[in-house]
């Protein structure tokens, strides 16, 4: 016999099944950052598979809710308590499962949604099973059908907002991912456990077992080690310790997957990443006057920053979208905020928000990997740094890009060269191995650098130079494309050799 459950019940269940859903939708991008960034491809993956399980799972439940109510819940009990496994286990498998799946798919497409099949199909597969027994029980036991219908769905959609919500706004950054799965999961076994109870099923020692496996599989999520020291609303931060002397220490900075910037305490002067000593450098070289004023798009570690400081330069304005990157600087960086009047937004919005303001020296520090900000790189942003420049000011920004492919940089070239009389492409003095990803910076204004080669530590001595003219428009002109806000495609330009 089969306990009755009433049509408020099944509508609020079904709510709270949704949103736990959605959570876990939204906290797969973030648990995926730190092994593959957070990109176009990372969340179009995380959609994709998400939307596939829910839709596999939806079919099964259909097949579920043609069975006698009180086997249908019981059913559908089992398959949260499966969701519930699988949800906590995501915790451990996803950094078992990375390097192997890496490692074998070099394309970053298959690579990302491969992965995250593996980790998050199952999670969603068991969670979209409730939803057709729940809504076939709520049709057939009200009088009027099309309300019940009606209420399902606003239930599931309901649901679905405040899940998205709660992950963004609260979940992922006051418990982090693996608690906030771990809550997920103790909600699948809840809910899975009342629909045994009301389905009256047999196996309640299974059930029992299982949710002792959920209980079990939590505490070990919890127990592991987490890739990230802070957990912010937009990345996943670490510092790492790479000291020689612990003396003399020298730390780097992780953002999600990639290494973001090394600074020295002792050192503030040196840069240890190529991109950084370019900046710094030809900031310098063709800098108006010798307390010239400069505008950072990305903090980072504000190694570049921090040097201006230390060598007396004029105001320093950095935009850095995440105050923990600024916090973590503050920290583990020796970065003293004193020194900069750091805004904590978008670098496109603070720009175009302070028309009156000026700087000789513009510097977009944003471009990591396949992470790239798409409104950076465009025709409106590049004529906006423009306006926001002195007479004799200059806007650079870093790119990398891969040796036998140069498309992002040919596109990134071929868009500035429409804003800026003079665009230059700096990069290291060195033959690159075929298919390598090289590090650039471009430089636009209205006068050539007076030099065309440097050598300045980074952090060993190292001679960078500038491509000719040739080259340069050879590069726009053979592959370049205009970016604009309304198309700039820059994850596929900046994707892996075909």
């Amino acid at each position: 016999m089969t306990r009755s459950i009433a049509i408020w019940q099944l509508v609020f269940l079904q709510g709270v099944i949704s949103a736990a859903s959605l959570v876990v939708e939204i906290v797969a991008g973030r648990m995926l950052a730190p092994h593959v960034g957070m990109s176009l491809y990372t969340w179009t993956a995380v959609i994709a598979v998400v939307l596939a399980g829910f839709s596999a799972g939806h079919w099964w439940g259909g097949r579920l809710a043609e069975k006698p109510v009180g086997a249908s819940l019981g059913w559908t009990g089992g398959a949260l308590l499966a969701g519930a496994v699988t949800t906590s286990g995501a915790v451990l498998l996803l950094p078992a499962l990375a390097g192997p799946v890496l490692a074998t798919l070099s394309d970053p497409v298959w690579s990302i949604t491969g992965l995250t099949a593996l980790v998050f199909f199952l999670p969603s597969f068991f969670a979209g099973m409730p939803a057709p027994v729940l809504t076939k029980i709520a049709v057939t036991s009200a009088e009027r059908t099309g309300q019940a219908l009606g209420a399902m769905f606003a239930a599931g959609a309901i649901g679905a907002i405040v899940g998205t919500l709660l992950a963004g706004f609260f979940f992922i950054s006051w418990l982090g991912s693996a608690m906030t799965l771990v809550v997920v999961s103790g909600v699948y076994a809840a809910t899975g456990l009342y629909f045994l109870w009301l389905g009256q099923m047999a196996g309640r020692w299974i059930a029992l077992l299982v949710t002792l496996l959920v209980a079990g599989i939590s505490g070990l999520a919890l127990a592991a080690p987490s890739p990230c020291d802070v957990e912010s609303r937009y990345f996943c931060l670490r510092q790492d310790d790479v000291s020689a002397d612990p003396d003399q220490p020298v730390h780097l900075m992780v953002i999600d997957h990639l290494a973001h910037g090394i600074s020295a305490r002792d050192l503030p002067e040196v840069q240890f990443t190529e991109h950084t000593a370019m900046l710094d450098q030809l900031s310098m070289l063709r800098a108006p006057r010798p307390d010239f004023t400069s505008f950072h798009i990305g903090g980072g570690n504000y190694a570049v920053p921090r040097a201006f400081a230390a060598r007396g330069s004029g105001a320093i304005t950095v935009a850095e979208i995440d105050p923990a990157v600024t916090a973590l600087a503050i920290k583990g960086f020796w970065f003293d905020p004193a020194t900069a009047n750091v805004l904590h937004e978008d670098g496109r919005r603070a720009l175009l928000t302070r028309p009156e303001l000026r700087y000789d020296t513009i510097i977009g520090d944003a471009f990591t990997d396949v992470v790239v900000p798409v409104h950076l790189v465009t025709q409106e942003f590049f004529r906006l740094a423009s306006t926001r420049l002195t007479p004799d000011g200059t806007f650079m920004m870093n790119v990398i890009d891969h040796e036998d492919r140069l498309r992002a940089l040919s596109s990134i070239v071929a868009t500035m060269r429409t804003v800026f009389p003079v665009v230059e492409v700096w990069t290291q003095q060195v033959q690159p191995a075929p298919g390598q990803r090289m590090v650039f910076v471009v430089v636009g204004g209205k006068s050539e650098t007076h030099v065309n080669s440097f050598t300045v530590p980074a952090p060993d001595l190292t001679r960078f130079g500038a491509l000719s003219n040739g080259i340069v428009s050879q590069l726009a002109d053979a592959r370049g494309q205009i970016l604009t806000d309304d198309y700039a495609p820059i994850d596929r330009l900046m994707g892996r050799p075909d």
